[in-house]
């Protein structure tokens, strides 16, 4: 990956191997503080031990995908609406890869897929300065042009795959950090009551699955049901065929692919 400076607006550090990319912009934040910009971000060609939701580890072909982390500093939002930061990233990510295909959507909470195939993680840890969110990590891993996945994951894919073409990683890059600094500038500038009600709609709008009945599983089985909406927090909810309402944080529910 070699960014032209010219014309890449956001600092930005390009390692050949690192162990996480999350970890090396943690530390680089720690060590440095207040001299670390706000989208700085630290891209890898390979991770060593790139983590995943429910610390699953994320394959990626070395010098073929995109794998980085970004940092911001939502010190305005309260630690109760960081579900709205998960949201504009995934939103950010699935709109730009959505370039390529209609097929493009949010499994619930920021996973992106491509029909009922994984094309995109995203891990965001938040650190938290009383009531409000003093710093925000997001580490993404985007399969671009990985023609071919060996490990144990269930369903990956590849923009390679979906396309048939190969892509610019660092202009599909560029791309998704201004899509992000777009809706994160909107946060800050636009009334935060009428602005998060448009981004839980356009949420809402790119659920996988968000039509029909389902399988999903929880701690009491496996079970039927659909897609009723997720509320501002993150919980998911959902209607069992009894017409039941099902409420469930993260990691409470599982979707059976």
């Amino acid at each position: 990956m070699k960014p032209n400076p010219e014309t890449f607006r956001y600092p930005l550090v390009v390692l050949e191997e690192t162990d996480s990319t999350n970890q090396y912009i943690s530390q680089l934040c720690n060590d440095l503080k207040e001299d670390v910009a706000e989208f700085t971000t630290v891209a890898a060609e390979f991770q060593t031990s790139g983590k995943g939701q429910r610390g699953n580890s994320w394959e990626a072909e070395k010098g073929k995908n995109l794998l980085f982390s970004l940092v911001l500093y939502p010190t305005f939002l309260e630690a109760h609406h960081q579900f709205i930061l998960s949201q504009i990233v995934s939103l950010a990510i699935k709109e730009e890869l959505s370039r390529w295909s209609d097929d493009i959507t949010i499994k619930w909470p920021n996973d992106i897929y491509w029909k009922e195939k994984k094309i995109c993680g995203i891990l965001i840890e938040n650190d938290l300065t009383g009531h409000h969110i003093g710093r925000s990590i997001a580490g993404i891993g985007i399969n671009i042009n990985q023609e071919a996945f060996h490990s144990d994951a269930p369903n990956p894919v590849s923009l390679k795959q979906i396309s048939g073409k190969e892509h610019d990683r660092h202009e599909i890059l560029s791309h998704i950090l201004r899509r992000i600094e777009i809706y994160y500038k909107g946060l800050q500038l636009e009334n935060f009551a009428t602005y998060s009600a448009e981004i839980n709609t356009r949420y809402a709008r790119s659920l996988f699955r968000r039509r029909g009945f389902h399988l999903y599983q929880d701690a009491g089985g496996q079970f039927l049901a659909r897609l009723l909406r997720v509320e501002s927090d993150g919980r998911f909810v959902l209607e069992d065929e009894n017409g039941q309402e099902r409420e469930y944080l993260f990691k409470e529910v599982q979707h059976i692919l």
